[in-house]
């Protein structure tokens, strides 16, 4: 099943109806200061968040949304379609947050990506090699 949204016109029109919609309010929040609090509380009921982090947190939270849907947007027209599709956010978290939400999209496995070998861990582990030959 996929998941779809319409693009809209052109990305100059979509970034203007984006800015007008950020100078709405909070109203346009998509984590709201109740949902944040519940959110501490979950992961430490006794924590108790300043009124400052709380904006910096919301901030944080708009501005990572508003980026991840532009930036699938982009990809979205990029690949010439007329709609978001879950593929375009995928694509967009992975390359750029190396973020993986599981449940969306295909079901294919993901490729292991082996972490890249150094000369210092190569020359560790010849050393380490040569020890154990000895014994």
């Amino acid at each position: 099943m996929s998941q779809t949204n319409n693009l809209g016109g052109s990305s100059s029109m979509n970034y203007q109806n984006s800015q007008s919609s950020l100078n709405q309010g909070s109203d346009s929040q998509v984590l709201s200061r109740s949902r944040l609090q519940d959110l501490v509380k979950e992961v430490d009921p006794n924590e108790q968040l300043d009124e400052e982090v709380e904006e910096l947190l919301l901030m944080i939270a708009d501005d990572f949304i508003e980026s991840t849907v532009n930036a699938s947007c982009q990809l979205a027209k990029h690949r010439q379609a007329s709609s978001l599709d879950v593929m375009d956010v995928q694509m967009h978290l992975e390359r750029q947050w190396n973020m993986w939400i599981p449940g969306f999209g295909t079901d294919e496995l993901r490729p292991y990506k082996r972490a890249p070998v150094t000369e210092a861990h190569k020359q560790r582990m010849a050393l380490i090699r040569k020890q154990m030959k000895k014994f």
